[in-house]
Order: structure tokens, then C-alpha cells, then sequence
């Protein structure tokens, strides 16, 4: 890619992308809305605060970001977070109060995270791991959704809702039992959309994402059914989104720190939000840059700092934490957005939603955003990561597996850490060293344009960061020979980092070349090109 033809950035790069990054803006706001809605409903929070979170993800955080094209909002993989945390807190109003002290808290700590320069840790965590953080997330959501889908929301001896998703799952007999077979219809036909709309291959309808057609479909139905005359105690539509405020009413400092004297459920959360977030963020920034057209590489750690900073806002005004978002980042790039704009207009979009609010209570039913979480969360839950994961290596499943059963019985930070735990334990099974497990001894030799990078010992997902040093240290458009004959075993985690770093070096646009050699005598864990391999004794 030439130089020039790369989006300026700043004013000049509005005046000349203004259109594509309008359409594109439009675009991933007409997913933001439903999704920002249904995941601060999800959250127990007032559905209109997860527009407030996506309005300043798109009017502040895009000109502090770090990447040119990720959308910042609220995040479907933290409603298990945030919901627990709520609950933690006792619920009701001074649960959400309490909730956003953490959040300002834990945007400080990711603050100093990118400050610390801690967006280099992205390479840190086993692929199996991040995959099973990931499924636990969309079993959790799941399985609160699939109540809310049928009209229900299954409560505790003390009246609360139930978080815990083991219960949750062994609940939805007893939901579907108490069956209403309008609901039932609304959010089958909410389903059905959510999981056929993207497999229609025409060029237009394509174009429209799915939850639009979701809403498009349920709100006429919802009418049809009669929703709007179902009421709570409180006089409120009960299957329905309800405003009774816009966001002029909104607008002021709702946070309270005051759930610090409850230290230890203050500091878990503080630690898991900042944690989860920042490792969502890192992720969808790396996606995001694989697909931009340009090629164009963002800064991890300013990322971090941007997403710390939105989360001390949002936290004070009463939103929902936010990441870079990896469904809306995508629809952003496949929109044609091209440069921060994209973001910003987005925010635009909900910002004039919000100060029409009050004009679209009671339209939006809730069913139908449930169905959308449980897109998401199926997506996060594939099954065919379960195969992905075979073939690359019965290792690489186990870890995966830990991961999803520890963090659904636990939490996802003991989740996660479990699984690193597992996969540290498997490689000493194979012969890896302790001393090698943090450490490793890499030398490079230059001659002319020709590096040959020779990696000793073992190369693990725990010691790559040294690898990656030696490798980004090598100027663009040269010649690298990665040499791996003296490595006594290479894990999964590296055998994709490196060819990711192939890929992004060859199509920098400067040219050059990599060329990952010495893997004739290793023995492959599987016949996947990126399984871990052992070298023959």
C-alpha cells in the first residue's frame, strides 16, 4: 500500500472521507442501538445508560484512541461482569452506584496500564485460554437470555436475580413451563433473524445488519400481540424498553464510591474489569488491524489509554464499562469506514437518539434484544472452536475446556488464570525446563539486508514477548530468517505469533521478507500447520 493513498488523519481526513465515514457511522449505529440497549438491560442497568457508554465511545474516546477504526461501547463480554458486580453490591440503585465506582477505578488502572505500556501483553495469553475466557462469556450470556427470550427472569430465594449460570441453565424447564406463546413467537421469530440474516448472500440486504431487521420485524408484532398493554406494579410495560428520561434528564455525577468498604468484592472487580477489558481491547484492536485495507498499525498501549479514560467518564455519568468492540469494529471496517470519523459520527447518531429517547420508550421489546445476545453470545461459544481446538491438539482443548468449567463455576479471572497455570504444567510434562519457562536466549546476525534470527531453548507463549523484541527490532523491508532448529519446543501461541508476524511484515507495503525455517526434525503435536512441536530427541 502506498503511502499516499493511506487516510490522513485529523480535520483532513474528514474533508475527505466525511461520506464513506458517514454511511459507515450510520451503519454500525443502527447495530450499536439495539445491542448497546440489550446489553445494559442484560447488565441490570437501565438500558438508556449503555447508549450513554456508546455516545462517549464514539464523541470522546475516538480522538484519543489508538486505532483508527474501532468502535468503542459497551461489551457483551462484560455483562457477566457487570451483572455480578451489581449484584454483588446489593442490587437495586446502590448496586449500580456502587458498580460505577469500579468502573472509574478500574479506567484509571487501564489508564496506567497503557501508560505502563502493558498493550504488549496481548501476545502474553494462550490463544486456548482466551478462546475458553471467550465461551465461558457466551455460555453466561446465554444462559440468562434464553429467560429473558421467553419472558422470564428467574429470582432467588431473596428476590433476586440469579446470576450463577449453572442455576440459570437448570432453570429454563421451569421457565419453559411458564411459557407465554406470544413472547415465545416474538423471540423465535427474533432468533431466527438473528442466526439466517447473515448467511443471505444478495449484495443490499446484506448491507443491513441483522439486529435493524430484528427490530423492523418485532416492533409491529410486538403491537400485534398487545405487549404495550402488559404492565408491571409499577405501571410499565414489562416486555418492553421503557424511557422516562432523554439525555438532557441523564446528564450528572451518579457514582459512588462508598462500596469500598466492601474491599474485597471492590478490588475483584476492579481487577476483573480492567483485566477482561483490557485483553477484549488488545484483541479487537489486533483483528481490527488484520483487516484494514491499509494495513495501518495502532498504538496498543494510547488504545488502553483511551478506553481507561472513556471508562472514568462513562463511570461518573452512570454508563456501563466500554471496550473496543470487536462485532461493531468489524461492521465499521466492512461498512467502508476509514478513519476515527466513522467512530465519531457513530456517536453522533446516538447522541440525537438519546434527545429523542423519550419518543421511542415502549417500542423496543425486550425479547428481541435477547435474541441478539444470544447471537453474540453463540458466536463467542461456537462450537467450531471445540474442533478447531482438536485438531490442533488434544493439549490445546484441555486448556480450553479448564478454562470454560473453572470460569463458569468461578469467575473469569480464576478462569483465565487456570488455564495459563495448565499450560505451563504441560510443557514442563514435555520436557520444558522451568528456567526456560519466562526466560529464553535469542540472537540475532545480521549480513547486508538478511537477518537470521535464531531462537534457543524453548519458545513458549509466556517468553514470547523477548522473541517479539528481537523481531520488531529488525528495520521494514529486509530479509528475516526465523531459525528454529535448537528450539527444543514451540507452543501453539508462537507458532501463530510468528506467522502473524510474517503476514504483518510482508504487507507493510515496504516489502521484505520472512521466512520461518529449522522445523524439519520437530514432531507435531497434530497435523494443524500451527500446532506445537517437539524436537526429536
Amino acid at each position: 500500500m502506498k503511502k499516499h493513498n493511506i487516510p490522513c488523519d485529523g480535520w483532513k481526513g474528514f474533508k475527505e472521507n466525511y461520506s464513506s465515514d458517514a454511511v459507515s457511522g450510520f451503519l454500525v449505529f443502527l447495530l450499536a442501538l439495539p445491542l448497546s440497549m440489550g446489553i445494559a438491560q442484560a447488565s441490570d442497568f437501565d438500558p438508556i445508560y449503555g447508549l450513554l457508554t456508546a455516545m462517549i465511545g464514539g464523541l470522546v474516546v475516538s480522538f484519543l484512541a489508538g486505532s483508527k477504526l474501532t468502535i468503542k461501547g459497551p461489551a457483551a463480554g462484560l455483562i457477566v461482569l457487570v451483572a455480578g458486580s451489581v449484584a454483588a453490591f446489593g442490587g437495586g440503585e446502590q448496586g449500580w452506584k456502587y458498580t460505577l465506582g469500579v468502573i472509574v477505578v478500574s479506567g484509571f488502572l487501564q489508564v496506567l496500564f497503557g501508560v505502563l505500556k502493558f498493550g504488549k501483553l496481548s501476545d502474553f495469553f494462550p490463544i486456548s485460554a482466551v478462546y475458553g475466557m471467550l465461551a465461558a462469556i457466551g455460555i453466561i450470556i446465554i444462559s440468562k437470555q434464553v429467560h429473558v427470550l421467553l419472558g422470564q427472569n428467574p429470582l432467588d430465594e431473596n428476590g433476586r436475580p440469579i446470576v450463577d449460570p449453572f442455576t440459570l441453565l437448570s432453570k429454563i424447564p421451569q421457565t419453559v413451563k411458564a411459557l407465554n406463546w406470544s413472547i415465545f413467537w416474538l423471540g423465535f421469530v427474533s432468533l431466527l433473524i438473528v442466526f439466517t440474516w447473515p448467511i443471505i448472500k444478495n449484495k443490499w440486504l446484506s448491507k443491513i445488519p441483522a439486529p435493524v431487521i430484528v427490530l423492523l420485524i418485532t416492533i409491529p408484532l410486538s403491537y400485534y400481540f398487545g405487549f404495550h398493554n402488559i404492565k408491571d406494579e409499577n405501571g410499565i410495560p414489562k416486555y418492553l424498553v421503557h424511557f422516562d428520561k432523554n439525555l438532557l434528564d441523564i446528564i450528572g455525577l451518579n457514582v459512588s464510591f462508598d462500596g469500598i468498604s466492601k474491599i474485597g468484592i471492590f478490588i475483584k472487580f476492579v481487577l476483573m474489569f480492567a483485566i477482561v477489558g483490557s485483553l477484549e481491547t488488545l484483541l479487537t484492536v489486533k483483528a481490527i488491524d488484520i483487516m484494514d485495507v491499509y494495513k495501518r498499525k495502532s498504538d496498543y498501549n494510547k488504545d488502553l489509554i483511551a478506553v481507561g479514560v472513556g471508562n472514568i467518564i462513562t463511570g461518573c455519568l452512570g454508563g456501563l464499562p466500554m471496550i473496543s468492540e470487536v462485532a461493531r469494529s468489524s461492521a465499521n471496517v466492512e461498512s467502508g469506514g476509514k478513519t476515527r470519523w466513522a467512530n465519531f459520527l457513530h456517536g453522533i447518531f446516538i447522541t440525537i437518539f438519546l434527545l429523542l429517547a423519550l419518543n421511542f420508550s415502549n417500542l423496543i421489546p425486550k425479547p428481541a434484544l435477547a435474541a441478539m445476545l444470544i447471537g453474540v453470545g453463540f458466536s463467542l461459544a461456537h462450537p467450531k472452536k471445540i474442533g478447531l481446538l482438536l485438531s490442533i491438539g488434544k493439549e490445546q482443548f484441555a486448556v480450553f475446556l479448564t478454562t470454560v468449567i473453572v470460569s463458569l463455576a468461578t469467575d473469569l479471572l480464576l478462569g483465565i488464570s487456570i488455564g495459563i497455570i495448565l499450560k505451563i504444567i504441560f510443557h514442563l510434562y514435555n520436557g520444558v525446563n522451568f528456567s526456560s519457562i519466562f526466560t529464553i536466549r535469542v540472537t540475532t546476525l545480521k549480513t547486508d539486508d538478511n537477518y537470521l534470527i535464531s531462537i534457543h531453548e524453548a519458545a513458549l507463549f509466556t517468553n514470547y514477548l523477548a522473541i517479539k523484541k528481537k523481531l520488531v527490532a529488525v528495520p521494514q523491508g529486509n530479509n528475516i530468517v526465523i531459525c528454529l532448529k535448537d528450539t527444543k519446543f514451540v507452543d501453539h501461541s508462537v507458532m501463530v505469533s510468528l506467522n502473524q508476524f510474517k503476514f504483518d511484515y510482508e504487507n507493510d507495503g515496504v516489502g521484505g521478507t520472512v521466512s520461518i525455517k529449522g522445523l524439519e526434525n520437530h514432531v507435531s503435536f497434530s497435523n494443524h500447520k500451527f500446532s506445537s512441536r517437539k524436537l526429536k530427541v
